[in-house]
């Protein structure tokens, strides 16, 4: 398939550049993948729309504040993107520069710690600091939330907060979960107080999630490798859930990337690793009946990968009746919840 099978135009003015007002205040569209059927929604109504016995699997990686500010040793200004925290003292960072950093060359960030260039890695920088404290530490003290590309405001306050899942655990990730974001602590009661079981898994998204694919071929795009995690408890609960005939829903891409990651194999397996799994249409899905989303970019492996789930037509259809709705796109946008093409209904 052709990237440009995957283009559309989206007004600007249906970027989200805020959230709203409350967390479960987003709109809510329904797809159905099996029929094609459409029904305009709101996303606090959503304990309605999952059975009793259903098993919502969210992603509960927590954003770190992962932009920092710099110096090269020449006086050159910098602006580094912390992509992966593979260590205590190192970390894999994207660097705007007017010339990239050579290794062996010394950073300083935020006028307070400095950090050397070990290596190149592709568009990457290993980066390692000498420094008592460790990167995590040095990030939530200088950085900065990492707000998506197409958000125009710096983050704030308001920002650290809202762009935060309310389960948010295990830190790591360069960019939010956004269908997560949805959620407040009521909503998942509610959920829960209907019977609806809760599982998680933690992939920590990087600031991959935001390019567009750059081949016309989608087949020949690289995607970047991300950490994720299935632990034994969630891989019960799906079997539960599934002998019970109730339908699994991933909490956003980044869950199911996870989960379909973990049954690579044909076979869901518990366990953590790397994963570049890119989903197109054709792929076979492994796990979830069911999935809730944002709307996503243009080109992007994540309208990809919803593409497979519902069908290309189904999500052209989709997003053409949200543009005409004038939903609101992307991370601080609303969300779809989508049946998919090939499940049992």
């Amino acid at each position: 398939m052709r990237t440009t099978d995957f283009d559309f135009y989206l007004p600007d003015a249906l970027i989200a550049q805020f959230p709203a007002k409350e967390r479960t205040a987003s709109r809510l569209l329904r797809l159905n993948g099996k029929t094609g059927a459409l029904i305009d929604a709101q996303f606090i109504d959503l304990p309605d729309f999952i059975s009793s016995g259903d098993l919502l699997v969210f992603n509960n990686t927590k954003v770190i504040k992962a932009r920092l500010a710099g110096s090269k040793s020449t006086g050159g200004e910098i602006e580094a993107l912390i992509e992966r925290v593979i260590d205590t003292h190192h970390a894999l960072a994207h660097i705007k520069s007017s010339r990239s950093p050579k290794p062996g060359s010394k950073l300083l960030f935020a006028k307070s710690f400095e950090a050397e260039v070990i290596e190149r890695q592709d568009d990457l920088f290993l980066l390692k600091i000498n420094h008592e404290a460790d990167w995590l530490d040095l990030l939530e003290e200088y950085g900065s939330l990492p707000l998506p590309p197409y958000i125009e405001h710096d983050a704030d306050a308001h920002d650290d907060e809202r762009y935060q899942t309310v389960y948010a655990e295990h830190p790591g990730a360069v960019a939010a979960p956004t269908a997560g974001l949805h959620f407040d602590e009521s909503m998942l009661d509610r959920l829960k107080a209907n019977g609806v079981k809760i599982a998680y898994v933690t992939l920590h998204v990087g600031a991959g999630t935001f390019q567009p694919v750059r081949v016309d071929n989608i087949a020949e795009h690289k995607m970047h490798s991300e950490r994720y995690s299935v632990p034994e408890e969630t891989i019960a609960l799906i079997q539960a859930t599934r002998a019970q005939g109730n339908k699994v829903t991933a909490i956003g891409t980044t869950s199911m990337r996870a989960l379909e990651s973990a049954a690579r194999s044909g076979e869901l397996v518990a366990g953590s690793g790397d994963t570049d799994i890119f989903i197109t249409p054709g792929y076979a899905f492994k796990v979830v009946e069911r999935i809730l989303t944002n709307f996503h970019l243009p080109k992007s492996t994540l309208l990809m990968l919803v593409s497979a789930f519902a069908g290309l037509e189904n999500i052209q259809k989709a997003y053409q009746n949200a543009i005409d709705q004038k939903y609101r796109f992307f991370s601080y946008g609303d969300a779809m919840l989508i049946e998919r093409r090939d499940a049992k209904q």
